[in-house]
């Protein structure tokens, strides 16, 4: 049965009520034809309203445990890398905690700063300094940083052969750079790119401004290179010597969604390095190119994922659809779309195993080495603050004291470096026994 809005129902009512209402009266309670527009514009309103969220239902996706997992993992490494950034262009590479606490608003996060730092010890060092507190990075870090920088340099290549790609799969083989620093490090790009890979390769890139503003400022294509133009479908059927074509990993009990992804896996790939001019809008060879384009841009990136806000804002530059949305939740075989922390993110299903990414970049490889360093801060955090509770405890009289002796030995850890991984918090028994204490409210003290 087809719902009237409850506005619209009134407003018809009182419509029918003021046509009988003598025109003094009318008058008298301002009822005119002012009011009857004013209803109207708020009935259209409404309906604008209504069809806003029937659009907002369909951002539903069955959600994948371990997909949703990968996310989670992720994101105090994002947070903390952005706290990583912030120090090192701080002068001296020292940032106060007061700076750091206004950041945090920009980092999405809640509470205080102090209290997330103390956190991850292995990676922030705090220190008090004339009344005030500072926080720079551990040596650990310094070395991860230094690493990473590495890398990066032996990396210059792969870099340049990205934003190459990037930028072939264009429509005028143009991207803006303030939209592509929204997502460089998606690509791994250092924060320099443009003065340390672009002046590198001259017969590549080209930066334009015709305007003059630096919001205008653009990275043109100078040649064309065709053996960039093989995608990471392409390049898999070439080792697989097979025709390119999409894999899903959906389970088979979802059976419409394999009917429809074997549907349109049964027409011809289309390579997103071709000329979409040719191409009608709207017809199937679109759809699929689009796929390709969407597939290739995620497959670029260095977690197989990107958030769809951020690819919105390149509609224009690769003919992607309005509602792009829409187009992603088509084709749950290939594309996961989550929003994991009120952002919605696309994941390219075939680059998981589980909640495991299957190919590392070698960048990734060093965050990864920044996460277990994250980890081993967060374990000693949460060991200290263990004990702190057993002490207080102890204070108060709530333990008996030879039973809580015993207590004691059954978690009790030996004192450890944060590089040092063996025994302690490492020990898969001895981290169960510790966080059955440290999260168990209920846990029995005898």
């Amino acid at each position: 049965m087809l719902r009237v809005p409850l506005v619209q129902v009134l407003g018809q009512k009182i419509r029918a009520h003021t046509c009988n209402i003598p025109k003094m009266h009318q008058i008298r309670y301002g009822i005119n034809s002012m009011f009857h527009q004013k209803l109207d514009l708020f009935n259209h309103r409404l309906k604008s309203t209504l069809s806003i969220l029937r659009n907002f239902s369909l951002w539903s996706m069955k959600k994948d445990p371990d997909l949703e997992s990968a996310l989670s993992r992720n994101h105090r490494w994002i947070v903390n890398n952005q706290i990583k950034h912030i120090i090192l262009r701080c002068p001296d590479q020292v940032a106060s905690v007061k700076y750091l606490q206004k950041k945090f608003k920009t980092l999405d996060l809640q509470g205080k700063a102090m209290n997330w730092l103390k956190k991850y010890p292995c990676c922030f060092a705090v220190y008090l300094e004339n009344d005030e507190y500072y926080c720079r990075l551990t040596k650990p870090m310094i070395a991860l940083v230094e690493e990473e920088e590495s890398v990066k340099e032996m990396q210059e290549p792969i870099f340049a052969e990205r934003l190459a790609k990037l930028l072939m799969m264009s429509m005028n083989q143009r991207l803006n750079v303030v939209k592509l620093n929204e997502i460089k490090r998606n690509f791994g790009f250092p924060d320099d790119y443009l003065i340390r890979i672009l002046p590198k390769y001259p017969d590549t890139f080209r930066l334009i401004n015709h305007s003059g503003r630096k919001s205008s400022m653009q990275i043109e294509l100078v040649s064309w290179n065709p053996d960039f133009a093989v995608s990471a479908i392409e390049a898999s059927a070439q080792q697989r010597g097979s025709e390119p074509c999409y894999s899903c990993s959906l389970p088979s009990t979802w059976v419409k969604s394999w009917e429809r992804f074997r549907e349109f896996n049964s027409t011809p790939y289309i390579s997103p390095y071709i000329d979409p001019k040719d191409i009608l809008e709207g017809s199937k060879e679109m759809e699929k190119r689009t796929a390709g384009l969407v597939h290739e841009l995620l497959s670029l990136t260095l977690w197989k994922k990107v958030s769809i806000m951020k690819l919105g804002h390149f509609k224009r530059e690769f003919n992607l659809p309005e509602k792009l949305n829409v187009f992603l939740l088509k084709h749950p075989g290939i594309f996961y779309v989550s929003n994991k922390y009120q952002i919605y993110t696309v994941l390219l299903r075939e680059g998981y195993n589980g909640s495991e990414l299957i190919d590392k970049d070698p960048l990734v490889m060093i965050k990864d080495k920044f996460g277990e360093l994250m980890q081993e801060g967060l374990h000693e955090y949460n060991r200290r603050r263990c004990l702190a509770n057993i002490e207080k405890r102890k204070k108060n009289g709530m333990v008996r004291s030879a039973k809580m002796d015993d207590k004691d030995n059954s978690i009790e850890m030996p004192e450890e470096e944060c590089g040092n991984k063996m025994g302690g918090l490492f020990d898969p028994e001895e981290r169960k026994r510790f966080y059955q204490v440290l999260f168990s409210d209920d846990t029995p003290y005898k």
